[in-house]
């Protein structure tokens, strides 16, 4: 297992190449590791970021999910939210956490907030539209009923049994400059980015925490044997309070047909 040493001045630099500065250099040690391939991303880039406890859990039964990652946990994700142009999360997460997805741990410019409400579930009353934060894209079906979100933007897509195309979607991000983007959650909405193809690389953060029933951290269609499952090239690092998965994919390009494309349902 590796550790992880992140220096000001290294966080400093990563920041300033997430900017469009220089290259990295080689002295990054297990902290450029981590986060260098996110900041030094040219063109489309996906990482996908679960906090689980030991046993699989994102939140209890009741929903309450708020202290599943420690402290170290937490930095983490703000590091990776600093880092790139948009975060990504379902319409259920929003509803069940209210959160603010923006960068408050960490030196960082806060994300654009992305939605995925196929539906057309928000009603505009949620914290994220009036907190004069970072701004918020919101990707709802073309069969959604229209409503004002105040300080949002809408972006209708064509969808398929309730569920909109990953690709459709980056696509559709990359048009506005958004070009590095974090897939936050929840299970579902993760899933069907890895599934389709369209992660880079994912971040499983595990807390040293038991919770014992509840949803699990990423639900992926069900296999028959167990060489079927996904085993991508993965580092280990300790962050402190918690133990990351660094997970190498191999990413699938945007060109693809639609029809072959998993769709993402209205699932956080």
């Amino acid at each position: 297992m590796q550790t992880t040493e992140v220096t000001e001045e290294t966080w400093d630099r990563l920041l300033a190449v997430a900017h469009g500065g220089k290259n990295l250099v080689t002295d990054f040690a297990t902290m450029g590791a981590i986060y260098a391939p996110i900041a030094a991303a040219k063109g489309s880039f996906v990482i996908a970021q679960v906090g689980q406890s030991l046993d699989g859990r994102i939140a209890t039964v009741a929903g309450d999910a708020r202290d599943v990652s420690g402290p170290d946990g937490l930095i983490h994700l703000h590091r990776c939210r600093a880092l790139v142009d948009a975060v990504i999360v379902g319409v259920n997460t929003v509803t069940a956490d209210d959160p603010r997805l923006s960068v408050r741990l960490v030196k960082g410019d806060d994300p654009v907030r992305v939605i995925v409400d196929c539906h057309g579930q928000l009603d505009g009353n949620e914290s994220l539209f009036h907190d004069h934060g970072a701004p918020v894209l919101v990707f709802q079906s073309i069969d959604a009923p229209r409503k004002t979100l105040a300080n949002a933007t809408v972006v209708r897509l064509p969808s398929e049994a309730c569920g909109l195309d990953t690709g459709m979607m980056l696509q559709a991000l990359a048009e506005r400059g958004l070009h590095r983007i974090l897939v936050e959650g929840g299970a579902r909405t993760i899933a069907r980015f890895i599934e389709v193809g369209h992660v880079d690389r994912l971040h499983v953060s595990i807390s040293p925490i038991i919770i014992g029933s509840g949803p699990s951290g990423i639900n992926l269609s069900p296999i028959q044997r167990l060489c079927e499952a996904k085993r991508p090239a993965t580092t280990v690092y300790s962050l402190g309070s918690d133990i990351l998965f660094d997970c190498s994919f191999q990413r699938r390009p945007l060109s693809i047909r639609q029809s072959d494309q998993v769709r993402v349902a209205d699932l956080a």
